[in-house]
């Protein structure tokens, strides 16, 4: 059984009301429940014999959607912190950042622009260890759009539930908030992990 982790200690956080943060926290918490309540369905159904039915095609089909909607908000609030720790410039990710992009600037004009597109998703920085490269990623919902064997380094939520309720339309507005909590060790310390 999967456990809700408790993000409470970013109520308070700068350029996010703690309105939204708690209807977020109890949003991922859903995705907590919901990734066991299938878990135990599929189990039971495989019990009973009944793995060619429509019924558990479609939860199996469900729980990618509900699992990564629980990792990806985990991710997301992860490397978000009060403090919004710096990404040190003599870091390995900042080099390969620049490696990879030209500059930490057009990584950040990237990511950006990924944040602003139409729709609902996600933004992520992957890295690619086969490759040893980085990207950003568009995820557009939970279980599409996921570079496979690659590793989140950073996650910014752009569901509009991540944002309306401060930020009425104006994404642009929250993704500027969201880079002011970036939680860089965080970040890097998945990088590093690598």
């Amino acid at each position: 059984m999967y456990q809700s982790k408790n993000f409470e200690h970013l109520l308070g956080l700068k350029g996010f009301s703690d309105q939204l943060l708690k209807n977020h926290f109890t949003l991922y918490q859903g995705y907590v429940n919901n990734t066991n309540k299938l878990l135990e369905t599929l189990n039971l159904l495989l019990k009973e014999g009944k793995t060619g039915t429509p019924e558990y095609a479609e939860l199996k089909r469900r729980l990618g959607w509900e699992w990564n909607g629980m990792r990806l908000h985990e991710y997301y609030f992860g490397n978000m912190s009060k403090e919004g720790f710096e990404l040190e410039k003599d870091s390995e990710l900042y080099r390969k950042i620049v490696e990879d992009f030209g500059s930490y600037e057009n990584w950040e004009k990237d990511f950006k622009g990924a944040g602003a597109i139409r729709g609902i998703g996600w933004v992520t920085l992957y890295y690619d260890p086969v490759a040893g490269r980085l990207f950003n990623v568009w995820i557009n919902e939970h279980d599409v759009g996921h570079f496979s064997g690659a590793n989140p380094l950073l996650i910014m939520d752009v569901f509009e539930h991540a944002y309306m309720i401060d930020y009425g339309l104006k994404r642009v507005d929250y993704i500027e908030a969201f880079f002011k909590a970036i939680d860089w060790k965080t970040v890097t310390d998945r990088f590093e992990k690598e």
